[in-house]
């Protein structure tokens, strides 16, 4: 159990990779580009995370690695069946490390690898974590989610240090729907600060929102109380809240009055919640997700920031 390969060098992978080399693991880091991987191999240095030096027990290359002992998938959602379409198929555990919803099919993450992969063991690594934190070896915490213990356990085992504790949870449901609509709701609270809409204002969206996200994970089979872990309100604090958050910073961007395809032009970087946000909606179908809707409906250009604020808080009166 020394081998850990992870697929996709930006920077959650990246530090993914640094966080397993620090546990003791041989890594191979894959990078869709040759060239960029070649540079980051030479350099020791990934410009996703300037100033932080690769150990010497990574390995960065760019063809995909035949065999290892455990794969952390770290592709964006959008691409991760075209990459995991691409990984050998044989028994080695897989982590998936991406958040969101597939567009063109509303399957969360783990549902498109068992369409690939069916049967081999798998489980999603999420919560709330910025990548150049746990990069640096600052204090952090996330979850493992699957409901197969000897795969949580494996994964867990091999990436826990004194800096990064890990937790088993046995709702991968409830984890992956709280990684998804973290980045809706982030673009909601982003939007609210960039417009001068105040901090009540985002307190009340964050936890209105949580019962959004408990309604959706329990028909779809997870458990209401993953949204109060790590994997919901954990990563949606820490979403909404902190400044190194992509889809806050685009909401922000939003609220001040500017185009999103402007902002999203202007960046090299995913901001997942953006082809999140419809798929999420569509795959709720009669949950009710007015939050989330409305960033959708938003996102679309179908209705306004001061709108979507004016419909939800004219909303029918009923108790929380």
């Amino acid at each position: 159990m020394n081998d850990v390969a992870v697929i996709g060098a930006g920077a959650w992978g990246t530090a993914l990779a640094i966080q397993a080399a620090r546990a003791g693991r041989q890594v191979t880091l894959w990078a869709r580009d040759p060239t960029n991987a070649a540079s980051i191999e030479q350099s020791r240095i990934n410009p996703r995370l300037p100033g932080i030096r690769l150990p010497g027990t990574i390995r960065v290359t760019g063809q995909l690695p035949a065999t290892a002992d455990a794969i952390l998938l770290a592709v964006p959602m959008q691409h991760l069946r075209g990459i995991a379409a691409q990984l050998a198929r044989d028994a080695s555990p897989i982590a998936i490390c991406a958040k969101g919803v597939e567009a063109a099919t509303s399957r969360f993450p783990l549902e498109v690898l068992a369409e690939l992969h069916p049967g081999r063991p798998s489980a999603v690594l999420t919560g709330p974590n910025f990548a150049h934190e746990v990069a640096e070896g600052m204090p952090a915490a996330a979850v493992i989610a699957s409901t197969d213990l000897a795969c949580r356990d494996r994964i867990g085992a091999m990436l826990t240090t004194a800096s990064f504790r890990l937790y088993g949870n046995d709702d991968p449901v409830g984890a992956q729907i709280g990684g998804a609509a973290k980045n809706v709701i982030a673009i909601a609270a982003g939007a609210i600060i960039g417009a001068g809409l105040g901090e009540n204002a985002r307190a009340a969206l964050i936890t209105r929102s949580l019962a959004e996200l408990g309604r959706l994970t329990v028909s779809l089979g997870g458990r209401a109380e993953t949204v109060m872990g790590l994997s919901g309100l954990g990563d949606l604090l820490l979403t909404c809240t902190g400044a190194a958050s992509r889809n806050f910073s685009l909401g922000l961007a939003l609220g001040r009055g500017e185009r999103l395809a402007d902002i999203l032009a202007g960046r090299s970087t995913v901001t997942e919640g953006v082809m999140t946000a419809p798929a999420l909606v569509a795959r709720a179908a009669c949950v009710d997700m007015p939050i989330c809707a409305a960033v959708a409906a938003m996102l679309a250009g179908q209705t306004t920031l001061a709108q979507a604020m004016a419909d939800l808080l004219a909303r029918p009166r009923r108790d929380e």
